[in-house]
């Protein structure tokens, strides 16, 4: 795990600067406080910030090159099958100089170029520089778990693990992305490759690119879930597989020099995960949990300790309060370069920071409700089109629909969700399925009257509700529920990733997430929904594996939280509520037009619980702060 960084300029004879390099490297020294490197190559420039997790010796120092001096690689990440391709590469005929993963990548690009990302598995993000062809080729892991972002600025092509490393370099200033604010606006994420920053791009999971030497930026998809279904797929025959590909998942992401831990909130994610890594451990597991001392609806640690106990596990937890929140958000925003998703990313940064004091890799559940069908969202939308197949009589393929009959019985787990579904159907029901599952995730509503109408417009058009019916519609898929999980998989699993990794990255942690293994997410996408979300039950396939491998307890569990955080509670008084009220109603956040401040006194009163429009308004000014008006030092 690192931060990478490089620069190449598309006039040969304008030299890739030692200064620009190691000021970019410099702004990325969190992610890697184990050593720096750099290669110059004329016009082109790589940097490097080690984070030393295999092989820890100077042998895997990068940027690294092949034997021949060709070839030359900045890689961040982890490739957990480097083992077994090693050994393939050795069979090949292939001497290698270190033991580590970055060596296996450069030997697998001179036998296989672009086509060995398919042979890798892993979280990764990489440039290889060709001296031959004065070429750069780039690449990112299949679900994003590592970033990539890029820009292309005054016959430059810059690029680094994190926006503030493209800003150092001076190739780059920071600018507001009308687009991308109305996207975050809508859905607190960014579709597509945009950002909250004009001019900077993301390389998208499962993406490559290649950087020519006249200046063309050429960006190609490797790879994508097929969500073709299996119709003779049984249901002992897949939990059987995904058994199997679960437990290989957690033993490979295990490889590592260096101590290993786990993130356990004491949902069925993190404690799967943990369950069987502990079962691979010659040792005991240390686990990581975090909750809030302001209610038992803030605080899961009860079931964290009951897995830690069967585990075996060594258990340490961490109660962060309001006056951390206060002190560590702005600060925060700027490890996160961006703003996105929830305030859960408030509790994961001392959670990491406690892991941190123990280890240095920890293993996550992250991933579990995007591949499995996790979201109480899914049962609510299922339950429309479950109601309008029973009428219009479309529920007789059971490849694609779960049966009105069958959801019946899970309909249990939508208590409490009353005012929501009132919402949603207040203004009819049976629409087009792209636009009910819209009303599920828009978090727009909240922030009407709040924010400028001209700051969710965009720009030349852009229209957020449109660009996101086009990614609803692609990927070819039939079933309700497999189109609501691409959706979130390409949208919001890349926002709560980059969440994982700035938490992580920002107190030198590397984090894995063995329930995105590729293999797992291919034979979930296959699968028939009365297989994988029988009766609208929430991970059903999940469910099923996993029942013999966590606490019954843990199973039993419906009082599924996602690791809240009470700012509901803290608006109301104290340190928390005047620092919100400093920021958003000071004359900075004022001058800035975005804005309407007579509506946020209203909203620091009555902002319903776990409501978003509060930490959404609160996050853009903070990070306008942190990069338009320095208020955070670099």
């Amino acid at each position: 795990m690192c931060g990478i960084c490089g620069i190449y300029h598309f006039d040969r004879d304008r030299a890739a600067g030692q200064g620009e390099l190691a000021a970019m490297a410099h702004a990325l020294r969190h992610r890697g406080p184990d050593g720096e490197g750099f290669h110059h190559d004329g016009s082109l420039g790589l940097g490097h910030r080690r984070l030393s997790i295999i092989d820890l010796s100077e042998s895997g120092r990068q940027p690294m090159t092949d034997e021949h001096g060709r070839y030359w690689i900045t890689f961040n990440g982890e490739i957990y099958n480097y083992l077994e391709l090693r050994q393939l590469l050795v069979g090949r005929g292939h001497v290698f100089r270190s033991h580590t993963d970055t060596e296996v990548i450069l030997h697998l690009w001179e036998d296989e170029g672009p086509e060995c990302l398919h042979r890798l598995n892993g979280m990764f993000a990489f440039a290889i520089w060709d001296s031959a062809t004065r070429t750069l080729f780039a690449a990112r892991d299949r679900f994003g778990v590592k970033p990539f972002y890029y820009a292309v600025a005054g016959g430059s092509f810059v690029f680094a693990s994190e926006i503030k490393a493209l800003f150092a370099s001076g190739a780059v200033t920071p600018g507001l992305d009308r687009n991308g604010l109305a996207d975050y606006l809508t859905f607190q994420f960014c579709l597509g490759d945009k950002t909250l920053f004009r001019g900077v791009r993301k390389l998208l999971p499962g993406h490559a690119m290649t950087v020519r030497a006249d200046g063309r930026v050429e960006v190609r998809k490797y790879w994508d879930l097929d969500y073709t279904i299996d119709a003779g797929a049984t249901d002992e025959a897949v939990q059987h597989q995904l058994l199997r590909l679960l437990e290989d998942a957690v033993r490979i992401q295990l490889r590592a020099d260096v101590p290993v831990g786990a993130h356990l909130s004491g949902g069925l994610d993190s404690s799967t995960v943990s369950c069987v890594a502990a079962s691979l451990l010659p040792g005991p597991l240390h686990t990581f949990t975090g909750g809030f001392r302001d209610g038992p609806q803030f605080d899961e640690t009860r079931y964290a300790k009951t897995v830690a106990e069967r585990t075996g596990a060594v258990y340490h937890e961490i109660f962060p309060g309001a006056a951390d929140f206060v002190d560590v958000m702005p600060r925060l925003m700027h490890f996160m370069d961006e703003p996105v998703a929830g305030p859960g990313v408030f509790p994961q940064y001392f959670v990491s920071k406690l892991a941190k004091e123990h280890v240095k890799v920890v293993l996550g559940g992250q991933g579990g409700d995007e591949v499995f069908g996790g979201y109480t969202r899914y049962l609510i939308a299922y339950l429309e089109e479950c109601i309008k197949g029973g009428i219009e009589g479309t529920q007789e393929d059971d490849k694609y629909v779960v049966t009105f009959e069958s959801i019946l019985p899970n309909l249990t787990e939508l208590q409490g969700y009353q005012p929501l579904l009132k919402y949603l159907w207040q203004d009819g029901v049976f629409g087009p399925a792209d636009l009910r599952y819209y009303r599920l995730i828009d978090r727009s509503a909240g922030l009407q009257g709040l924010v400028a109408t001209e700051a969710f417009a965009g720009c030349d058009g852009y229209s957020p509700l449109e660009a996101y019916r086009e990614v609803f519609a692609e990927g070819q898929c039939r079933s309700l529920i497999n189109r609501m999980t691409r959706f979130d998989l390409k949208t919001l699993l890349p926002a709560l990733l980059q969440v994982e990794d700035r938490t992580s990255m920002a107190v030198s942690l590397e984090s894995r997430v063995p329930l995105l293994d590729h293999r797992i997410a291919e034979l979930v996408a296959s699968v028939p929904p009365r297989v994988k979300y029988n009766g609208g039950r929430s991970k059903h396939l999940f469910r099923e594996v996993v029942k013999h491998v966590v606490p019954p307890e843990i199973f039993a569990r419906r009082d599924k939280m996602g690791f809240p955080v009470p700012l509901t509670e803290w608006y109301g008084g104290g340190p928390v509520r005047e620092f919100v009220r400093d920021t958003l109603l000071d004359g900075r956040a004022r001058q800035r037009g975005l804005l309407k401040g007579d509506g946020v006194e209203a909203l620091l009163s009555g902002e319903r619980s776990y409501g978003r429009a509060l930490w959404g308004l609160l996050s853009i000014e903070l990070w306008m702060r942190a990069f338009f008006d320095g208020d955070v030092a670099g």
